[in-house]
């Protein structure tokens, strides 16, 4: 069979190229199955911590306000000019200092008027008990007289019988006795009235003497000294203001006379209220511009509401860095409980959820959120409980975004 030079030209290299294409398909058919790649488990990379139940005191934070209980509003005690002012708001004065006076001149004539009151009736008093020891006196000579009379007057009944005197002369001798008994009876009447008399004068002695006291207090009062060791709190006058009575003049609070009134939550109220009742000494903690404030839980109010109940805390330590209205974050140290485990806040989730590291995997479990813990030493942290936790198990410190049961991890190195 004769084949054309043109046909071998172009059909050898097709018949070539499906060779070709059928080994490679034979050889891709018949090559033996790789082995398919198993997926590989990740894991985690954790920090933890050994649980350590035991007794700790939770904190409790509450927002609180510097108060006076002792605040101190020096009022004018009567119309006056103020003519001296030595501090200003702010100021600490010492006690016994002067802080500011009013005319004395506004004050004297009062002061003056009410001793001339007491020395008139004083006299008046003198002169009463004088003329009550003369009408003593004559009292016992009006008696005496009033006997002669009478004796006058029986003389001359007996007279007159005998015919020996006159009708005339026995009416004198009546006369005369009349006339002594009305002045025995005037004179009586004056020396039982002189008791009357003198508490009338007693008694307008005394409104007079307390008049005197009072313009004398009202003198003492116009020159306004510091009672005890304290800070201006305000001042509500300059040299020259014409004041009036009952005024306030300025503000003054002890230094050592602070508290701070804070809003205790009613789900915290009982549990403090009983603590105060077993342990007076419950402390709380405060900073103020990077200084320390102690302070110490006195007493509750006397009345609460359904938000809770004000606390009032006496301060401690720091009190010369406080001014009244000073507003204050307070860290209060509740009584200790116990079974209670320490942990990061990163370690929480939510509110109520750890992790436990256990046979390389992440175990969760529900806790009961207690409070916060602030250690001096250390920073601050969150107390838990749960009767799942043991002494030396682990915790998950570190907080994974998908964080659930069964997650494998390992402890990170270093």
């Amino acid at each position: 069979m004769n084949i054309k030079p043109s046909t071998l030209k172009f059909g050898l290299p097709i018949l070539l190229i499906v060779l070709g294409v059928g080994g490679f398909s034979y050889l891709k058919a018949s090559r033996p199955e790789p082995p398919k790649p198993q997926p590989k488990e990740k894991v985690w990379q954790v920090e933890v911590f050994e649980a350590s139940p035991q007794s700790l005191a939770p904190s409790l934070i509450l927002y609180g306000e510097v108060e006076a209980p002792d605040l101190l509003q020096a009022a004018a005690p009567g119309a006056g000019l103020v003519t001296e002012l030595w501090v200003r708001k702010g100021d600490k004065v010492r006690q016994g200092d002067a802080l500011l006076r009013l005319d004395p001149r506004d004050f004297a004539p009062a002061v003056a008027q009410a001793e001339a009151d007491v020395l008139d009736l004083e006299a008046q008093l003198s002169d009463l008990d004088l003329r009550h020891r003369s009408n003593q006196q004559a009292l016992k000579k009006e008696q005496r007289l009033l006997k002669l009379a009478q004796a006058k007057v029986a003389r001359e009944e007996r007279l007159r019988k005998q015919n020996l005197s006159s009708e005339s002369a026995l009416d004198d001798a009546r006369d005369d006795l009349g006339r002594q008994e009305l002045s025995l009876i005037a004179r009586q009447s004056e020396v039982q009235r002189h008791e009357a008399n003198r508490k009338q004068l007693e008694a307008r002695l005394l409104r007079a003497q307390a008049r005197l006291d009072e313009a004398e207090l009202a003198l003492e009062r116009s020159e306004v000294i510091a009672p005890f060791d304290g800070v201006v709190a305000a001042v509500g006058v300059a040299v020259g203001d014409r004041v009036q009575t009952a005024q306030v003049l300025l503000t003054l609070y002890p230094a050592d006379g602070l508290e701070v009134r804070a809003r205790i939550p009613v789900r915290y109220q009982a549990e403090i209220q009983e603590a105060l009742n077993q342990d007076p000494q419950l402390n709380a903690h405060a900073e103020l511009a990077g200084h320390s404030i102690r302070l110490n839980l006195d007493r509750l109010a006397g009345e609460a509401d359904a938000s809770g109940i004000d606390g009032f805390f006496g301060v401690i330590e720091g009190a010369d860095r406080l001014r009244l209205g000073n507003l204050l974050k307070l860290d209060l140290r509740r009584p200790l409980q116990p079974g209670l485990v320490s942990i990061p806040f990163q370690a929480i989730y939510g509110n109520s959820r750890i992790y436990l590291l256990r046979e390389g995997r992440m175990q969760g479990i529900e806790v009961q959120t207690v409070g916060q813990y602030r250690p001096v030493d250390a920073p601050p942290a969150l107390l838990i409980r749960s009767p799942e936790i043991k002494a030396g198990d682990r915790i998950i410190r570190t907080h994974l975004p998908h964080a659930v049961s069964g997650l494998k991890v390992k402890v990170a190195k270093g």
